[in-house]
């Protein structure tokens, strides 16, 4: 989604790291294995948990700001209607391609998710910094809010609870879903879109920036994560929560996506972009370039895993009771048959299959 002419490689390089965070942590859920391993890779699985779709959600953010520069700089009311139109029609293909997923079983879907939060982004890119900043805290503070006021677990299964949600193709149950307690709601995961946005808006080749942005990303990470444990110590210690509220509002895990999780995600995705741009120019071999090539198809793939990925676990029947072990080798080992897939198509065609067709339909 990013102009050419405005390509930071780097970006893609964090889209290719992203994809394979995303790799580990669906194909661990898939195959049933998240809490079976060792403690040191249920952390690692962890780890991941939540933040690499939030650093591919930044990163479209980040890539729409750059391809709308020109009509937010101008202000050209045909630019600016040119550029929504765009953004809208693809908003609704990858709306489309999601739900699409979703109906034939892959309930973990994130592109319907995307393309809701590209289309609320696209009226949104005239907006000023200021705005934008008021928008972000604006929607923290409601998704809080929400999450305390409303059940959180509301349409899951009782039994199933994560796995399978009961009334999602039902007008009610879409609508929780997608807004409040899916498993990328737009209530608060928009604000990572936006966030990438901002971002955007900043020059990303100047050094001094990046090292601003840097530094305020390993502070805030440090800080949200040291006042989540501080407010579960405390708030549990003196009893005024028991440790499943103390949790539920100040763990910076993805589960609720509560203000916590979202500040300490956003400062860990901010960190991940700026030091992969900042490996890109200092460190470009045939390795990071081929990095590079994975994270520009990281559509294609990402359907890709859906069909290719989890096919081949059903057709070797391991697509349950696995080892974490498993399902991280697993994941490395088709995150590098991507890498090959990658540079053997690039060297064929300018864009992914899906990426092409994302083109096309949204030139129209």
């Amino acid at each position: 989604m990013i102009n050419n002419n405005r390509r930071i490689e780097g970006l893609d390089f964090a889209r290719a790291l992203a994809m394979l965070g995303m790799f580990i942590v669906n194909f661990g859920v898939i195959t049933g294995s998240t809490t079976n391993g060792s403690a040191w890779m249920i952390t690692l699985q962890n780890l991941f948990e939540g933040r690499a779709s939030a650093v591919f959600v930044m990163l479209a953010g980040i890539g729409i700001a750059l391809m709308t520069r020109q009509a937010r700089e101008t202000k050209d009311p045909l630019l600016l209607r040119q550029n929504r139109l765009t953004l809208w029609k693809r908003s609704f293909l990858l709306f489309t391609i999601g739900l699409i997923l979703y109906v034939i079983g892959w309930t973990g879907d994130i592109l319907h998710y995307y393309g809701v939060y590209m289309f609320v982004a696209a009226c949104l890119i005239a907006q000023s910094k200021k705005m934008m900043i008021f928008i972000i805290g604006a929607i923290l503070i409601l998704s809080q809010w929400l999450q305390i006021q409303f059940n959180y677990l509301a349409g899951w299964h009782p039994t199933y609870v994560l796995l399978e949600y009961l009334d999602f193709w039902t007008p009610a149950g879409f609508i929780r879903n997608l807004m409040f307690n899916g498993y990328h709601p737009l209530f608060p995961w928009i604000c990572f879109f936006l966030m990438g946005m901002l971002i955007g808006t900043l020059d990303l080749t100047n050094r001094t920036i990046r090292k601003i942005l840097l530094v305020t990303g390993l502070l805030l990470v440090i800080l949200t994560e040291t006042f989540s444990i501080l407010f579960i110590k405390i708030t549990t210690t003196i009893h005024l929560l028991d440790v499943e509220s103390a949790l539920y509002l100040f763990d910076t895990g993805p589960i609720p996506p509560n203000m916590m999780y979202v500040l300490s995600n956003s400062a860990s995705a901010i960190v991940l972009i700026v030091g992969s741009i900042y490996l890109v120019e200092t460190c470009k071999n045939k390795v990071i370039e081929a990095f590079i090539l994975t994270g520009q198809m990281s559509l294609t793939h990402y359907v890709g895993h859906v069909f290719i990925g989890i096919g081949i676990l059903i057709v070797c029947q391991k697509l349950e009771n696995q080892t974490l072990a498993f399902s991280m080798l697993y994941a490395c080992c088709y995150f590098l048959g991507c890498v090959f897939a990658s540079v053997w198509w690039r060297a064929k065609h300018h864009h992914g299959p899906l990426e092409s067709l994302m083109r096309k339909w949204s030139s129209k």
